[in-house]
């Protein structure tokens, strides 16, 4: 293993992404900050062939958050169709009405403003920051914790959680200038989550391989505890996503009974009912009659 110094693990992946990248839309140049945004919050736990036809049809019906903002909040929900977690549509839906009240319509480059969105965190905050308006930050995600974990400190688990400590790490691999620091963010994600991925890391591929730290170390084990995939049948995550379906697809509101016929066990099923209204997915116009948000 050859001693590199920090920022030359960022140019060694730099230099990886440029014949390495997928060629994903809203890497394209012209791109616009709102299509970035509807990226990063689609792509949260989503694969990105799921996100590409729903990502896609969502701008060429809503290219502006003034053009989301003027409908009601139910058709963000109808539109984000089957990609899970649902409540992200809320929260675009949200964003893009406070862009159009406290930004006159207009995507704000500030990172402070980016974070003062609702559902805009810390990491969609910076990846709009950096991606949409080329911008120095460190972004980072699950993928860029795992590979900073293993090429830099040797570990095969990355923390739980990211902390200041793990964003100012992650800047050191940046170079100083803010559009080659954007692109090399965008590329440590990348390798992240095609090469260094958690379970059978493809470390041969890796332009890293011969400064990687773990790798050094006889690629060890994790010490945590394994993390079990999270089941979907029978939760009440599949019978939320029943009862929105039911909705999504009904023109007027529907009455409680054809609710009923989507799940038998009536707990779970008034349980799941109850969770989305709460989460305001779902409205209860009158005693046993729903429909999407207004």
């Amino acid at each position: 293993m050859t001693t590199t110094t920090t920022p030359e693990l960022g140019g060694l992946v730099l230099d990886w992404f440029a014949v390495a990248a997928r060629d994903l839309p809203w890497r394209h140049p012209g791109t616009t900050p709102w299509a970035v945004l509807v990226s990063e919050v689609m792509l949260q736990q989503t694969p990105v062939t799921r996100v590409l036809p729903v990502w896609e049809a969502w701008l060429a019906r809503w290219p502006t958050p003034a053009a989301l903002a003027a409908e009601p909040a139910g058709e963000a929900v109808r539109a984000w169709g089957r990609l899970g977690y649902p409540r992200r549509a809320l929260r675009l839906h949200q964003a893009a009405t406070a862009v159009v009240e406290r930004h006159d319509g207009v995507i704000p480059a500030e990172l402070d403003a980016l974070l003062t969105l609702p559902g805009v965190g810390a990491y969609t905050a910076r990846a709009v920051a950096a991606f949409a308006f080329r911008q120095r930050h460190p972004v980072v995600d699950v993928n860029v914790r795992r590979l900073y974990a293993r090429a830099v400190e040797g570990r095969a688990d990355p923390p739980a959680t990211v902390s200041r400590r793990d964003l100012a790490a992650v800047a050191e691999l940046l170079p100083a200038d803010a559009e080659t620091a954007a692109m090399t963010s965008a590329a440590l994600m990348e390798l992240g989550a095609l090469v260094c991925v958690a379970r059978t890391p493809r470390c041969p591929a890796c332009p890293l391989l011969g400064q990687c730290a773990w790798v050094a170390a006889g690629s060890p084990a994790g010490t945590g505890p394994a993390r079990r995939p999270q089941g979907y049948a029978g939760t009440d995550r599949q019978v939320r996503g029943r009862l929105l379906a039911v909705l999504r697809d009904a023109e007027h509101p529907v009455d409680r009974m054809l609710l009923d016929q989507v799940w038998d066990e009536p707990v779970q099923r008034g349980r799941a009912l109850a969770g989305l209204i709460e989460d305001g997915l779902v409205a209860e116009l009158s005693p046993g009659v729903y429909a999407l948000p207004a």
